[in-house]
């Protein structure tokens, strides 16, 4: 089965992410702080400057707050323009402040990159590019026009040209940096997000398969008995009716239908059985179990199921999770889809542990990205032979990602690597890649009490 596909996550629709109280409730942080400070360099520092102006631009964010908390709940979420137009309203009303404050001298200059950075944490790109460059306009314009601060003793506070050039560069560096650092670490934290979803939406699917399968095997059991008796008192019937007599015609036809619908709940039955003692397979079954969607695509498959030295020959039992059957089945589709003719799968058991080593003869996994399989959404660019091979693969890396974290869910390492004669493989057409998963052997094979444990008791 394929990967869940996420179009519904699209990048468009995070603006909706950001609400209205986190955005507010910084403003009042902010509203807090200038006050603050605006009040230590009048009454303690004896800084000269425009006061009034400077409470002016300050209640007019206070205004913005209260008349956004009376118009709109607190839980609303804001669009990507609603939010873009609270964060320009922030980042120029830092500005009007900085311009009465000193300009660039004013060293509250430095937070011109607050608003920035929470851009490119949650919004998208080119919102956060036309924020970052209305900032470093106004930060550059305040670094030219500003009104000075003066002294008590009527001394005009000065910093050489140098020093000058320095904070603004400083500032203008900062944004560029705190926006390209944030908007990163918030694209790789949504990336992980939507991988992990997506992880749960296969797991949910394989064990809602699971669970049809038991609802499927419990009705062919329920109805097996009434239609074994309608079975057997039509043949009774038949009997008492002559021949050619409509009747019995009819009677044939109750006993026909009936023989029909028991003969397709019992293949029903095979496929969803929830037998207690199918939960726990052979290691072989598993294998061919999660193989199987795969071995009829014009790829050899061979299974392989070897004791290490010093283990017993006999297979073990492991638990059919749906995470187990499900991981394996991606690792054996990519196998497949790269493959050039052949793909193995071994099985491996010692005292205290299973190992399970998925090859091929394809090309083996690209250098450059061997270190980073397992993360999502690993993009690279593809040759024109791949494109001609898989046209439909889009190589996130979302299907290995999901292999990956439901195997390990159960317990196993994972490594990645290609076939080469330190790996010992042991046979030159294994040249391809090389997935490994080691299990503790008491994470993977049942406990003595499932095994012999009773399956339920279904009423008649």
């Amino acid at each position: 089965m394929p990967s869940p596909t996420l179009a519904h996550l699209n990048r468009d629709s995070r603006g909706q992410w950001v609400r209205l109280r986190t955005l507010t409730m910084l403003r009042w942080l902010a509203v807090a702080g200038q006050l603050i400070a605006i009040t230590a360099a009048d009454q303690f520092f004896g800084l000269q400057f425009n006061l009034g102006l400077c409470y002016l631009a300050v209640g007019t964010a206070v205004i913005s707050n209260l008349v956004t908390l009376y118009l709109f709940p607190e839980n609303k979420r804001l669009s990507e323009s609603d939010a873009m137009l609270t964060l320009l309203f922030d980042v120029s009303q830092l500005a009007l402040l900085l311009y009465l404050t000193g300009g660039i001298t004013n060293p509250f200059a430095l937070l011109m990159l607050a608003p920035v950075t929470i851009s490119a944490s949650a919004l998208e790109v080119r919102t956060t590019m036309f924020l970052g460059g209305v900032a470093i306009s106004l930060i550059s314009l305040v670094a030219l026009i500003y009104e000075p601060l003066t002294f008590a003793d009527g001394s005009i506070l000065t910093v050489p040209p140098i020093i000058a050039f320095g904070f603004w560069a400083a500032i203008v560096i900062g944004i560029v940096f705190m926006g390209l650092y944030a908007r990163r670490v918030a694209s790789e934290i949504h990336s992980m997000a939507d991988a992990l979803l997506a992880t749960q939406m296969a797991l949910a699917r394989e064990q809602k398969l699971t669970d049809l399968g038991g609802v499927v095997a419990a009705t062919a059991h329920e109805l097996g008995t009434p239609l074994a008796t309608i079975k057997l008192v039509s043949a009774e019937l038949m009997t008492d009716l002559p021949e050619g007599s409509p009747q019995r015609e009819d009677v044939q036809l109750i006993r026909d239908q009936a023989e029909r619908c028991r003969e397709i709940l019992h293949s029903m039955g095979r496929a969803g059985k929830d037998d207690l003692h199918l939960r726990h397979v052979p290691l072989d079954t598993l294998l061919r179990e999660a193989a199987e969607p795969h071995t009829t695509r014009n790829r050899e498959v061979i299974f392989t199921l070897t004791p290490a030295l010093g283990a017993g020959a006999r297979q073990p039992l492991v638990r059919r999770k749906p995470e187990i059957v499900h991981g394996l089945r991606n690792l054996i589709q990519n196998a497949v889809d790269f493959a050039a003719a052949r793909v193995w799968l071994d099985g491996i058991w010692t005292d205290q542990t299973i190992t399970i080593r998925i090859m091929d003869d394809g090309p083996g996994f690209p250098p450059d990205v061997l270190s980073r399989i397992g993360d999502p959404f690993i993009r690279r660019r593809r040759d024109p032979g791949e494109l001609l091979r898989r046209p439909e693969y889009e190589g996130m890396g979302l299907g290995l990602f999901i292999a990956k974290t439901l195997l390990e869910r159960t317990g196993a390492e994972i490594s990645f690597a290609n076939c080469t004669p330190a790996t010992g493989t042991g046979d030159r057409d294994r040249r391809g890649a090389l997935i490994e998963l080691v299990w503790p052997l008491d994470r993977l094979t049942p406990l003595e009490h499932e095994i012999s444990g009773q399956n339920p008791q279904i009423a008649s």
